[in-house]
């Protein structure tokens, strides 16, 4: 057989290969995402089944977004959450990776230790932060007291709940960004610092002119991909806040959650989703491209 024949055999192979994992991502991702699409140009409700293959008026839910106070609030809100949970965890888990840069048994504990809160269920660290944040039970307004130090109810506070809420997903998922930071840091040769050592450079030097230039393509990746999964801290907001007190920490699916299921809107809701997926895929393309226009400025 020739070459061009075994090739061609290779990408049939590849082609049938691929077909079921293909057939399965149509399944579970491509059609749910469709239906919400369609759904979102109709006025659905449960109680009017009819409802759903109404297209009289396809953009009377996009229409109706700009007005809506809520839908507003709760993009503010979650930008906020996603600005300052980003920013903490890229900053936090870069700390953290430096610091654990180092080759020993307890580092390598430490390293096993601090990956525990990312491989936990989401509902699971919504449980265990709510008895964090429950001031009967909390081991934190324990030792709060023990200090004669009096603390709010951080989860009911309007100064607080947000801030509650961000302190969990930084908690949750700085094990990400330290993680992708490490495996960066592992990969830069040590000449680069034994050479500005030579030339008299201090540790902060190093880190600015010779580390911090090789993980930040790293930094910037693992901001996108927390900036991405930070629209999906719902369990957090559902079990902890409520979205509450009032609306402080009303996040955007977690308003199209309550517009599908407490006010039978299904429509609406979709066009709410339709509309934060459009804006997270908006943000992402714009830290890329501040990724790649830092590059070609270097």
């Amino acid at each position: 057989m020739t070459a061009s024949g075994i090739d061609a055999e290779r990408r049939s192979f590849a082609r049938w290969a691929l077909t079921p994992s293909l057939i399965v991502l149509f399944a579970v991702a491509v059609l749910p995402a469709l239906y919400l699409l369609v759904t979102s140009l109709t006025p659905f409700q449960l109680i009017n089944p009819g409802s759903a293959s109404d297209f009289s008026s396809p953009l009377r839910n996009y229409r109706l977004l700009p007005g809506d106070p809520r839908f507003v609030n709760s993009l503010f809100v979650q930008a906020k959450l996603s600005f300052w949970g980003v920013l903490f965890q890229v900053l936090l888990g870069m700390l953290l990776a430096l610091l654990l840069h180092t080759q020993s048994r307890f580092v390598e504990f430490a390293r096993t230790f601090f990956l525990i809160p990312m491989v936990l269920p989401p509902i699971v660290v919504a449980v265990i932060w709510k008895l964090i944040y429950t001031p009967d039970i909390s081991p934190l307004y324990y030792a709060a007291s023990l200090l004669n130090f009096t603390m709010p109810a951080l989860t009911s506070s309007v100064d607080f709940a947000l801030t509650a809420i961000i302190i969990a997903d930084t908690w949750e998922w700085l094990p990400f960004t330290f993680l992708m930071v490490l495996a960066a840091l592992q990969t830069i040769p040590d000449e680069y610092s034994e050479a500005a050592l030579v030339d008299g450079a201090n540790r902060f030097q190093i880190f600015w002119y010779v580390t911090l230039p090789f993980i930040a393509p790293i930094l910037v990746i693992s901001a996108l991909f927390r900036l991405i999964d930070s629209v999906k801290a719902f369990p957090l907001v559902f079990l902890l806040t409520g979205g509450g007190p009032g609306s402080i920490t009303e996040v955007t699916n977690y308003y199209a959650y309550l517009l599908a299921f407490d006010n039978n809107e299904i429509g609406y809701s979709s066009a709410v989703t339709i509309v934060m997926l459009l804006l997270v895929v908006a943000v992402s393309l714009g830290v890329m491209w501040m990724g790649r226009h830092r590059e070609a400025m270097r």
